[in-house]
Formats: C-alpha cells, structure tokens, sequence
C-alpha cells in the first residue's frame, strides 16, 4: 500500500472534516519543524485555526499526529524522487542524498520519536529504499559510486549525519558533501 493510501484511511470523508485534518497536519508540519517534537497539541491547532477537541478527534494522540505527519513529508519525498529525470546516473543520486538530508534535517524530532514498532515506519522505509536503491545502482554501474557501497550503507550514513546538531545549514551541507566524496570510487593522488 502506498504511503498516499496508508494517509488517505486516516483522512475523514466530510468535507468540513477533511479540511480540518489538512489544516491540523500543514500545521504540525510546520510546528515540528519549528520547535521540535515537544510542541504541544494546543499550539498545534491554534496554528491550525480549530479546537483542541477537533485535532483530538481526528488525531487521537500526539503518536497518530506525528505518524500522519510522517507518512505526508515522507510521500512528497518520495514524489520528488518519483519526479527526478536527471540522465547523469551520479546527478541525480545527489539530487536525490540532498533532498533527503533536507528532509531529515526538518523532520528528526519526528523520527526520533517514532520507532520501528510504529505502524508507519515499515512502510516509509521500505518507500524511501524504492528510491534510493535503484539510484546508488545506477550510479554504481555508471562508475560513479563505489562497488563496495549500496543504498544501504549510503542511507544509513546519511541518516547518522543528519541526526546531528550543526550550528548551521552550510556546516550540514559540508557534512553531507563529505558522505558523498566518500562514496565515490577513489581517486589516486598525484
């Protein structure tokens, strides 16, 4: 099932409802992002324009909020992997590892509370490695990464980098250009 699908279950059918939902989770997106895992539901819906007892209602605990909010980032994370139609093999696994250590930086409160026993990290998983592994394979057969590396490896590094704190984007960046020096094959010094 689609992560699109998993989210469009939790999603009411009322129209009034519906735009409640949408507007309690474009608000946690940003309220996350802002102030980390710990902001409280209140803020949320005040951010959202609605009633604590609407946000209770269609997101019974701060879990079911933080896991709709996961599911959404993570789908349009995976449509911008979905979407990228770069011919250079290397070009696009690194638009690609940038887009994602983005995404990681706004979204690790969330992540760090959700575990694996969370109905939703299987599914986000296993929709991020449809992206990833084929384009470290494609880079890999185009000489471009090397052949002891997989998408495995290359995620995993990524995801202990962006779990970092950094005093600010620019040292992040240098972080993730150094995970990307080194998966490529190396260069002997002259």
């Amino acid at each position: 099932m689609s992560l699109s699908a998993l989210l469009e279950e939790r999603r009411p059918q009322r129209a009034d409802a519906r735009r409640n939902f949408d507007a309690v989770l474009a608000a946690a997106v940003t309220a996350y992002a802002e102030l980390g895992a710990g902001v409280g539901m209140e803020e949320i819906a005040r951010r959202a324009g609605v009633g604590v007892a609407t946000l209770y209602r269609n997101f019974p605990t701060r879990i079911a909020l933080m896991e709709a909010v996961y599911l959404a980032t993570v789908d349009e994370l995976v449509r911008f992997g979905n979407s990228i139609e770069e011919p250079d093999p290397w070009n696009a696994l690194e638009m690609w590892l940038l887009k994602f250590a983005d995404f990681m930086r706004t979204k690790h409160p969330i992540v760090t509370v959700l575990t694996e026993a969370s109905v939703v990290y299987a599914p986000a998983r296993d929709a991020i490695y449809r992206i990833a592994d084929p384009l470290v394979e494609r880079a890999r057969q185009a000489g471009e990464v090397r052949l002891d590396v997989d998408a495995d490896d290359v995620m995993r590094v990524i995801f202990a980098v962006t779990g970092g704190v950094y005093r600010d984007d620019p040292q992040l960046q240098r972080a993730v250009r150094i995970v990307l020096d080194g998966i490529q094959p190396h260069v002997p010094l002259t």
